[in-house]
């Protein structure tokens, strides 16, 4: 079986939650340099990876610290947490955000050339309220758009776009409408679904085209 290594961006991990694993390596990215501490006082990071990790159990997981007290960080931490995922020489990114400043994509560009050039794959929210959010709408990231009518078992593929389930991995007893859903889980969806495909743990539905 093919080994991956995914990144993850986000508020961190709960090491000790039960849906994820595989964590084999971690920074934290502040404004004033880089730290140890990867853990995840938000939840939101946690639920990401665990959506990640359903998908693709084995794959190995790179935490990336950049939200601490809120879902929002500088566009400098955004990019000293992408340059060190790339050190790490990884097969996948996971942005379950963006940015819709269009002036930040001049920061970003050599960035993604670079994921590019190394044959790792940026997976990315392509829109923001409707809004184009960078680098998702970037040429050579896939973008990602979320639809609550495609089931979490199936992603569909067109052009430079993903379209997936906004849900994370379900909660026994509570109605999927009732569990916390948006564009990051359709990220996350992506990613594990992508993961698993580069080591043969097929996930039951992957197809191409316009939806159905």
């Amino acid at each position: 079986m093919q080994s991956c290594r995914i990144a993850i961006l986000d508020s961190g991990v709960n090491p000790d939650h039960p849906h994820v694993s595989n964590i084999v390596g971690g920074i934290e990215v502040r404004p004033e340099g880089l730290f140890d501490n990867t853990i995840d006082l938000l939840g939101h990071g946690t639920a990401v990876t665990g959506a990640i990790h359903e998908k693709a159990p084995t794959a190995e997981i790179f935490v990336v610290r950049i939200f601490h007290r809120a879902l929002s960080a500088t566009i400098l931490q955004l990019a000293a947490g992408l340059e060190w995922a790339l050190d790490q020489r990884v097969d996948f990114i996971n942005l379950s955000l963006g940015t819709v400043n269009a002036s930040h994509r001049e920061r970003l560009e050599p960035l993604v050339e670079r994921a590019t050039l190394q044959g790792c794959r940026i997976v990315s929210a392509r829109h923001i309220g409707g809004v184009p959010a960078y680098p998702g709408c970037m040429p050579t990231v896939l973008g990602v758009e979320a639809d609550p009518q495609i089931a979490r078992d199936t992603v569909v593929f067109s052009d430079d776009t993903a379209i997936a389930s906004p849900y994370p991995r379900p909660i026994p007893g509570l109605p999927p409408e009732r569990n916390i859903s948006g564009i990051s889980f359709a990220v996350a969806n992506v990613t594990g679904f992508l993961a698993a495909r580069v080591m043969s743990e097929s996930p039951r539905t992957l197809f191409a085209g316009p939806r159905p």
